[in-house]
């Protein structure tokens, strides 16, 4: 990896090592001296840890499978028990009923603001392909938003986008970075490949922290796929750090973490603890979550979950789950944010659009009834209807009021999986959103509409996820008694393959053999990937893209190595 990284730049009289992959661009907009230097000293300062947290990650996932089960932590009983609060939650964070998240393109971000939402999630994670063009463009393009420079004529249409200057309050900016288990291969340091994590949030701060601070709008962030309080702590460290560099008060950047592993579940009060001066709300990410079941487990056949359609919040182990949240939000002084509704408009079909809007409907009614304070969209188009939900449901800018003293979890219900089928249109549908999602990922796009649904990487991974418990854990069938094997397997990819590749517009569609072969892989493998993005990720940094334009040349039966099979450098 080192040789990669050739030229050196000298900063403050410090001969450092801060380069960027020869052939990306160098950015000198936003990757100027001075924040080298910066993002520099984050990495020498917190990279060993970030090291010694994921090597704690890689114990545990053992131990769970070995067989041990999730659990409270014995030695942080104390944290659990105590009388404490988190910090006061500034104003423009007070009122969160509705928030939108998307990628970072200057359109999705004009769009976001302009939305009428009380917060954009302006996500560098699971809804952002991180090609370097994609993360250089939306650091500029999150620099000029917060400047109120932003403007974005589409080249197609030659439509003008531009923010708001008057009228309606635009949604506040939260930033989501990358999580500790990504590296950034676009950008080393003393020869290493940098966190995503600190270069994506680190960056962000640099750019805009001190204009946010005397705004007195941020900065403010969410924090993905911890797992414990000692990530949660590192994360503190970071963000001090950033506080002190940049000569902002302590506890300016205010933070909201997503509860969106299975391990962060057992360590709420632990992880708000760590984040005390900052955290201002846990938020159920509950696909990651349902992902993070899947991988914990991944090793346990008694713990098969059903068709993903079936795993809703309704389910007892995830009614469990937000009840705690919420639980644990209130009595800690924090909000407690509800979870994603993916559906988009349908304007083809009122009856299909009516269908998927009573769903919604249910899930944002089910959220505030229970306590949340907030909820999340994915299209602006719902954000009227969650709105309305949360002003009748909770007329005051949050319910922190409602403590859930009635709720008393038990670690059996955390984890006992729900029942249900497995159908063949589940299991075919595991491998289209796979296949779909990765094609489109790799030529740059990380959010992708599929069946009226806005897709990120999360679904991506359950079904995966899915695809590779149901086919490693043995004598499952099908609810019409098919056997689940990996001749069933071939069969279903090729056809969904072979399909798609008659759709000349799907996005993503000269990547269609890479991705199928990448499942294929996946799928096949002795034991569950960590994640698809991180298995992906060589194929996303390599600049030999030298793909057939036609994708029906490059499939083939995935089974065997037959000739011919076009490959992307790793």
């Amino acid at each position: 990896m080192a040789a990669i990284f050739q030229a050196q730049h000298v900063v403050s009289g410090d001969t450092q090592a801060f380069t960027v992959r020869p052939g990306a661009d160098p950015a000198p907009d936003v990757l100027g001296v001075a924040a080298q230097h910066f993002l520099t000293g984050l990495h020498r300062g917190f990279e060993s840890e970030r090291a010694v947290r994921l090597g704690v990650r890689r114990e545990r996932q053992a131990l769970f499978d070995s067989g041990v089960l999730p659990d409270w932590r014995a030695d942080t009983r104390d944290i659990r028990d105590g009388d404490w609060r988190v910090a006061a939650i500034p104003g423009p964070l007070l009122d969160r009923r509705v928030e939108i998240t998307g990628p970072t393109d200057p359109k999705t971000v004009i769009n976001a603001l302009n939305s009428g939402a009380c917060v954009y999630m302006a996500d560098f994670e699971d809804s952002t392909a991180p090609t370097w063009s994609n993360l250089v463009l939306g650091q500029r393009t999150l620099r000029d938003a917060v400047a109120g420079t932003l403007e974005y004529r589409a080249p197609q249409t030659g439509k003008q986008y531009t923010l708001r200057k008057t009228g309606e309050k635009p949604a506040t900016l939260m930033v989501r970075p990358r999580g500790w288990h990504l590296d950034e291969a676009h950008v080393a340091v003393d020869g290493e490949p940098m966190s995503a994590s600190l270069f994506d949030l680190g960056l962000f701060l640099f750019l805009n922290g001190r204009r946010l601070a005397d705004a007195g709008n941020g900065p403010f962030v969410y924090l993905p796929k911890i797992e414990s309080m000692e990530e949660a702590a590192l994360w503190e460290s970071v963000l001090t750090h950033c506080e002190e560099w940049l000569q902002l008060e302590h506890g300016s950047i205010k933070a909201t973490v997503l509860i969106e592993t299975l391990p962060a579940a057992f360590e709420m009060h632990e992880i708000l603890h760590a984040l005390r001066a900052r955290v201002v709300g846990l938020n159920c990410g509950r696909w990651d979550y349902i992902f993070s079941y899947l991988k914990t487990f991944r090793a346990h056949p008694s713990r098969v979950l059903p068709d993903r359609s079936q795993v809703t919040m309704t389910q007892p182990f995830l009614r469990a789950y937000s009840e705690l949240l919420i639980q644990a939000c209130h009595r800690r002084g924090a909000h407690a944010m509800g979870g994603m509704a993916a559906q988009i408009p349908i304007a083809s079909s009122a009856g299909a659009n009516e269908a998927a809007l009573a769903r919604v409907r249910a899930d944002k009614e089910r959220e505030v009834a229970a306590g949340h304070d907030g909820t999340w969209v994915a299209h602006p188009g719902l954000i009227a209807l969650a709105r309305d939900i949360f002003d009748r449901g909770m007329p005051g800018p949050h319910q922190q009021h409602v403590a859930r003293l009635d709720v008393d979890v038990t670690r059996d219900q955390l984890i006992e999986p729900c029942t249900g089928s497995i159908t063949r249109a589940g299991f075919e549908g595991n491998i289209e959103v796979c296949v779909r999602y990765l094609a489109a990922w790799l030529a740059g796009m990380g959010c992708v509409p599929i069946h009226h649904l806005m897709e990120d990487a999360a679904t991506a991974e359950i079904a995966r996820a899915q695809l590779w418990q149901w086919l490693h854990h043995g004598s499952l069938s099908l609810d019409d008694s098919t056997p689940i094997d990996f001749p069933m397997f071939d069969l279903s990819l090729n056809g969904v393959a072979q399909a798609l590749a008659l759709h000349v517009d799907l996005p993503g569609r000269e990547h269609l053999a890479v991705a199928v072969q990448r499942l294929d892989d996946l799928t096949r493998a002795e034991q569950l990937a960590d994640f698809l993005t991180l298995a992906a990720y060589p194929c996303i940094v390599t600049a030999d893209r030298t793909l057939s334009k036609n994708p029906l040349e490059q499939l083939h039966p995935v089974r065997g190595d037959p000739p011919g099979q076009p490959t992307i450098g790793m």
